[in-house]
């Protein structure tokens, strides 16, 4: 595949394999997907599509094939096996917890809003879910010219909050960068250096885009990862996952109303801002490969360019219960509210755990293939 760096940004810090999990095609699979949107009660109701009236469920049965070797599907067996004793931990934004409810299929778990706990007694597996909507530190008091209450993000350092349990974690899959779009304002060594949504008349001109700010975020989290003293973990970076707001962004009329089925090979529309968020991930990624101190482990899940096929994985208009919602545009050719942002559950995101535990059996057991 083309139009994005390689995913294996460096030998040593590539997936230990004879086969890139990330160049392939998407095929049909008749078998459909391991649950349904009644199995598994922990899905979020804005992404089940099923339960909100999605009159169409082929989105469902298709599956990614890497054109080299098989990728299988999730084996939880498999899974919970290989983690014996350990614990997981998905950390980012609402699309990171899209992805822990992916794998996680019983409702029970300990802990609130901000980190959620699951465990498996028969294995001792916990599987975790923290939010760190930016993954750098936030404040919100007066920082000069920037007003108490506004969000602040301290580019140069990690999310405090998050960083007291890196040590806990065997597994890390993190993720970020569509927080990057909402109002905040960015701080590096204690200076004002731009912002998003935010900056005064009259101020100094900005060092800092959203977009850079994005990448320079992970380079801090992910240096402060492999260079935290106690954390010897493997740390799986999800890349940007692509949106497909078409005709417009999410609160300017843009949609994907209406999609069914995966963009074919030469239908896919660059999106500047996606390869762009893309880019600077990966330079942030290879900046904290050169940092690195401890012995912990760095893989980069690359799946932005896959899932840009995959305009038809997201709830669209079908984001609520309500049988009187619009779901189709208007006369005057207006699109309904929607969603194309999240994903589907059953739907594209359940490869994505298919990817993580790859990573994971390649990592423990060592290439089988």
């Amino acid at each position: 595949m083309s139009g994005f760096p390689s995913s294996n940004t460096s030998e040593s810090n590539s997936v230990d394999s004879g086969c890139d999990l990330y160049n392939g095609k998407w095929f049909y699979d008749p078998q459909g997907p391991s649950y349904t949107n009644n199995s598994c009660p922990v899905i979020t109701q804005m992404q089940n599509c099923q339960g909100n009236g999605r009159p169409d469920k082929e989105y469902e049965n298709w599956r990614w094939k890497p054109s080299k070797c098989d990728l299988p599907r999730f084996d939880a067996k498999k899974f919970l096996e290989l983690m014996r004793g350990k614990t997981i931990a998905f950390i980012g934004d609402s699309v990171a917890r899209n992805q822990m409810e992916s794998m996680v299929e019983v409702p029970q778990n300990r802990g609130n809003k901000r980190m959620q706990r699951w465990h498996f007694v028969s294995t001792s597996v916990m599987i975790v879910r923290l939010w760190s909507s930016w993954l750098v530190r936030e404040t919100t008091e007066k920082i000069d010219f920037a007003p108490e209450g506004v969000t602040k993000l301290h580019l140069d350092a990690p999310d405090d909050k998050l960083m007291e349990f890196i040590p806990n974690f065997d597994v890390i899959v993190i993720s970020s960068g569509h927080w990057f779009a909402k109002q905040s304002v960015y701080v590096l060594n204690n200076e004002i250096v731009g912002g998003q949504l935010w900056w005064p008349n009259g101020s100094p001109p900005m060092k800092v885009n959203n977009v850079d700010a994005f990448g320079i975020s992970v380079g801090t989290i992910l240096s402060a990862i492999l260079t935290h003293p106690n954390y010897t973990g493997l740390t799986i970076v999800r890349s940007f996952s692509p949106d497909h707001y078409e005709g417009g962004a999410w609160n300017t009329g843009g949609s994907c109303t209406g999609k069914e089925k995966p963009l074919a090979i030469g239908e896919l529309v660059e999106n500047g801002f996606t390869n762009i968020m893309h880019e600077k991930q990966v330079s942030g990624f290879e900046r904290a490969v050169k940092k690195a101190t401890n012995k912990s482990k760095l893989r980069l899940m690359d799946i932005t360019e896959v899932f840009s096929y995959r305009h038809d994985g997201h709830p669209g208009p079908y984001r609520n219960p309500d049988p009187n919602k619009i779901t189709k545009r208007g006369p005057d050719g207006k699109p309904p509210p929607q969603d194309c942002l999240h994903w589907c559950m059953p739907g594209p995101i359940d490869i994505w755990n298919e990817l993580v535990l790859e990573i994971i059996r390649r990592e423990f057991e060592g290439n089988r293939n």
